[in-house]
């Protein structure tokens, strides 16, 4: 039992009295404002049970308050979390991380061998400079393969969610959304992972999230080299805009020479490429589902030959969908025969019947120097002919083609017809034909003539003069 506030012995002394708790980045949520109450010993130590400082706080919106559980002196000897006893750095619960380091930490469990341990503890604490954990985890080894790739990098939030409303698995819950609990179906209670201890979680002793762990990691994958031994390109994903080509270089440069390190901000990605392949076969082996730069974990693969890359659709390539609504594939073309000397498809074999409509006879041109319609002259140096018995036919008047196309046909609406204009009322229609021509000598009414159509008398003539 702990020692009353009142009673003044010596191991008051070492009570506990921080100003601020040891929490790992989940529990303390994302909050940079976060507000906390602090009460100086508050409630006894779960593990050694001595009196220490109590925090409490709310790490978010729509988040269960949160306290520490575990004194500070308990917390360093595991290098674990005050509230949720994962470790600080891996953010694994303690048996796998002590699995993986292949240490085993014997803590004493009375509890006067557990208050000496622990004023021994203390000891050590007080002489380090702090930033190393005590017992035997601070001279543990580099940190294995294993724990590498079951190591958390970004906080997991999920888990400050609230518990689930009892009265609303009974169905009697009236608060609505106004209930601080959360309106969730409670897991299966022959799940493992239902049954948990605080005290077999810091201990590291049949931890139900543990065993899940390590046989999770049993069963993980591992990157296999391609056959083609030209592949000397990693494949590095994940960057996100925080690694730089620094990173990477001073990161891979440990295990061989660099050819080229390419960046491609767009994918958030970048293929590092080594000078020989035994290089990167290291690379890949040591990085594989380990690799941790600026808190994100990358993701290692083997690049592709530009060679070898299967194109779409194509066997071993990625399978496309059908576009509906396509005809199908084309039938195989004709045997070609090597006998055939119709080229053009321009005779048929007299025994199938032609389909289709009727050729139109094609007529070429006569050779410059020939005239149409007559037979071409005999090559140099042979005897003309003898003419037709009817004589030559006589030549086609000039300037009529010897082929005339047949016309082409109309694909549309036809233009209407032409209408005569419409007549005139009251004025006479001009005869039929051409118009006639004026000429202004016969004009009848020029040089007088138009008076004796009036009608007047006409003029009379002069009387003769007598001899």
């Amino acid at each position: 039992m702990a020692t009353s506030k009142s009673a003044n012995t010596y191991n008051r002394q070492n009570w506990e009295n921080a100003e601020f708790p040891i929490l790992c980045q989940t529990c303390l949520g994302d909050n940079p404002y976060v507000r906390m109450t602090k009460e100086t010993y508050g409630r006894e130590c779960k593990i050694c049970v001595r009196p220490f400082t109590v925090f409490r706080w709310c790490p978010g919106a729509r988040m269960r308050f949160k306290k520490t559980e575990i004194c500070q002196t308990c917390s360093k000897l595991k290098n674990v979390c005050q509230t949720c006893l994962l470790d600080l750095e891996y953010g694994l619960p303690v048996q796998v991380r002590d699995h993986a380091l292949g240490m085993k930490d014997d803590v004493p469990k009375s509890d006067v061998n557990k208050e000496y341990y622990t004023q021994n503890v203390e000891k050590e604490l007080a002489n380090s400079d702090g930033t190393t954990p005590g017992g035997t985890l601070g001279k543990a080894n580099a940190p294995s393969d294993l724990l590498l790739k079951l190591a958390r990098t970004t906080p997991y939030y999920k888990r400050n969610r609230p518990h689930i409303c009892s009265f609303w698995v009974k169905g009697e819950c009236k608060r609505g959304d106004e209930c601080p609990y959360r309106h969730d179906m409670p897991t299966d209670p022959n799940d493992p992972l239902a049954d948990q201890n605080i005290k077999d979680r810091y201990y590291g002793v049949s931890d139900p999230v543990a065993s899940r762990l390590l046989s999770q990691a049993s069963s993980m994958p591992s990157l296999e080299p391609p056959s083609d031994k030209s592949i000397t390109t990693l494949y590095v994903g994940g960057l996100e805009g925080k690694v730089e080509e620094g990173d990477l270089r001073d990161y891979f440069y440990q295990f061989g020479e660099l050819r080229s390190i390419t960046m491609v901000p767009r994918q958030n990605c970048a293929f590092v490429c080594f000078t020989s392949r035994p290089a990167a076969e290291t690379a890949a082996e040591r990085s594989f589902n380990k690799l941790i730069l600026k808190g994100r974990r990358l993701k290692i693969m083997w690049g592709k030959s530009q060679g070898q890359q299967p194109t779409p659709g194509k066997q071993g390539g990625t399978p496309l969908a059908p576009v509906p609504g396509l005809p199908g594939a084309l039938p195989p073309p004709p045997t070609e025969d090597k006998n055939q000397t119709n080229f053009f498809n321009l005779g048929t074999s007299s025994s199938a019947p032609p389909s289709g409509p009727p050729p139109i006879p094609l007529t070429l041109p006569p050779p410059p120097g020939q005239v149409p319609g007559m037979p071409p002259p005999p090559p140099i140096g042979h005897p003309l002919p003898p003419p037709p018995p009817g004589g030559f036919p006589p030549p086609p008047p000039f300037g009529h083609p010897p082929f005339r196309p047949p016309p082409m046909p109309f694909y549309g609406v036809p233009p209407p017809p032409r209408m005569p204009p419409p007549p005139r009322h009251g004025m006479p229609r001009p005869p039929p034909g051409p118009p006639p021509i004026h000429y202004p000598s016969q004009d009848p009414h020029r040089l007088g003539a138009g008076k004796g159509a009036e009608g007047g008398p006409p003029p009379a003539a002069p009387a003769a003069a007598s001899s």
